[in-house]
């Protein structure tokens, strides 16, 4: 029988007991698309998710019959020419805007504040260890960015926005699984990202461009109104023809010099809460309907969201099988964050539970008022412990609810340790209150979620920047400051790892045009 004139794509439902049997999925997809195994007949899986409606989870798949894998994405660096253009941040929006800025022919010169990977590690191991916060490198700040030690989630919502399909080709391409290219929800685990995110600079130098370490950038320089380059905290100066601005959301100082040198900003919606933890066979209860789950199923995930009478209450990066760790940027505060390793194995999942804040939430407006109360509500539940570590204050959530203290907290992943506290109390009040009502209406949906099973830790305060970075529409350049190219969290214009990395390429496209 000769190969079907076009592809043919067709859905199955497969049973967690053959789901790594290929000759079974084989045999239902011919059979599901009415053809014949002749042996010749290419048979491809394309996407992957679980529906767990049924009382036995099944894997929902989307299977080509007829075609082999299309084209993939590879790097290709090209020939340098005499344009060059400063990155400033090497998280994921900075790398690829690196790797596209090489395929253009124009030299990247890329500033990160923090250390390489490996270094960085151990800075992370001393917040755990001593209490110590390296305002530099930290959680958030350090080669890879924010998403190198939060789980590695690779799936995102803004898909108009670019080429998902290229920013999970270049990821196989420099060592992740090609599973990504397949899974519904793919992600990488944060004992896998540091080896890509080295593999990514090895062929940023190797191409040709430069990249500094532990390189604070403190000024912007400009030529009559114009971005030619950065000022460093040692007194260099570093030049180029355009500055990408792709720094994070948690670079408070930025904003600070960029309102220095009088560049417009805009106070930006962000959401502050909780990390909620539970144990994952509880989680697998209520996602799967049973405990344990199959071991070919993954440990159970959510993404739960609902309307209170004030403001949207949603989860935020959940990490099944995972850890809560310490965000901190600065010494004196105190951010939670959540992270998992590739296997997702551990105990206990978590995920964030937050509010929307608004810019009329808070008194003030100018664009840093949201900023100034993210950073007073950290440093209020640091004040609220030993004022010397990262314990962080947690509750159970059914107390959290009756506005009580507990009198006892279970175990937990947060190896810094957590201590009693109301929890209810150091939030800010409409927080408390959207929190409360969510907590509620989400308990009634998924029976356990808002029990004494699960424990609020405090804050997550870091789902996204206060501030936005304004840039045009069509030049994606500042509106008052031609060569100054805002990119990425930071500048308010993506969040997460893949979003990021799109809006990296989209800006590295705009300033080959800009320099043609």
């Amino acid at each position: 029988m000769k190969q079907p004139n076009e592809t043919i794509h067709v859905d199955l439902l497969v049973e967690p007991d053959n789901i790594g049997d290929a000759r079974h999925i084989r045999a239902a997809a011919l059979a599901k698309a009415g053809l014949e195994d002749d042996g010749l007949v290419a048979v491809r899986v394309v996407r992957r998710s679980i529906d767990a409606r049924a009382k036995m989870p099944r894997f929902q798949l989307r299977v080509a019959v007829g075609a082999e894998a299309g084209p993939v994405s590879v790097f290709q660096p090209q020939a340098l020419g005499e344009r060059r253009a400063v990155v400033v941040g090497a998280g994921p929006g900075g790398y690829f805007a690196a790797l596209t800025l090489l395929e253009a022919g124009i030299k990247p010169v890329l500033l990160e504040r923090g250390r390489d990977v490996r270094a960085r590690l151990k800075d992370v191991k001393k917040i755990y260890s001593e209490g110590l916060v390296n305002p530099h490198s930290n959680y958030c700040f350090g080669e890879g960015g924010a998403g190198t030690y939060s789980d590695g989630k690779l799936y995102t919502r803004a898909t108009k926005r670019g080429d998902t399909d290229r920013i999970l080709d270049l990821f196989v391409a420099f060592g992740a699984s090609a599973d990504i290219r397949v899974d519904a929800h793919p992600h990488l685990g944060s004992n896998v990202l540091p080896r890509l995110v080295r593999g990514m600079r090895e062929a940023i130098v190797a191409s040709g461009g430069e990249i500094h370490f532990e390189a604070h950038v403190t000024d912007l320089v400009l030529d009559s109104g114009r971005a030619c380059g950065v000022r460093l905290a040692g007194g260099e100066t570093v030049t180029g023809d355009a500055v990408i601005l792709a720094t994070g959301h948690s670079a408070r100082d930025v904003y600070d010099l960029l309102l220095r040198r009088g560049v417009l900003l805009e106070a930006k919606p962000f959401a502050l809460g909780v990390r909620i933890e539970h144990p994952q066979d509880l989680v697998d209860r209520m996602f799967y309907h049973h405990s344990p789950r199959h071991a070919a199923l993954p440990a159970a995930s959510y993404r739960l969201a609902c309307q209170t009478a004030e403001r949207g209450v949603f989860s935020f990066c959940m990490c099944p099988g995972g850890f809560v760790v310490p965000a901190s940027t600065a010494p004196g505060e105190l951010v939670l964050n959540g992270m998992s390793l590739a296997s997702r194995k551990a105990p206990f999942a978590n995920a964030g539970l937050v509010a929307e804040v608004r810019p009329s939430d808070v008194p003030g407006d100018d664009a840093l008022a949201l900023l100034r109360f993210q950073a007073e509500v950290e440093q209020t539940m640091f004040r609220a412990g030993d004022g010397r570590t990262q314990r962080a204050p947690a509750q159970r959530a059914e107390d959290f609810l009756q506005g009580r203290m507990s009198t006892n907290l279970g175990a937990t992943s947060y190896i810094p340790g957590i201590y009693a506290a109301p929890v209810h109390e150091l939030l800010p009040g409409f927080v408390t209150r959207a929190l409360r009502e969510g907590l509620a209406i989400l308990g009634k949906k998924h029976k356990g979620f808002d029990s004494s099973e699960a424990t609020l830790l405090a804050v997550e305060s870091r789902t996204s920047s206060p501030v936005r970075i304004p840039r045009d529409r069509e030049t994606f350049m500042h509106p008052q400051v031609p060569g100054l190219f805002p990119c990425g969290e930071g500048a308010g214009y993506a969040g997460g790892i893949v979003s990021a990395a799109m809006d990296g390429v989209a800006v590295a496209a705009a300033v080959e045009r800009e320099l043609k």
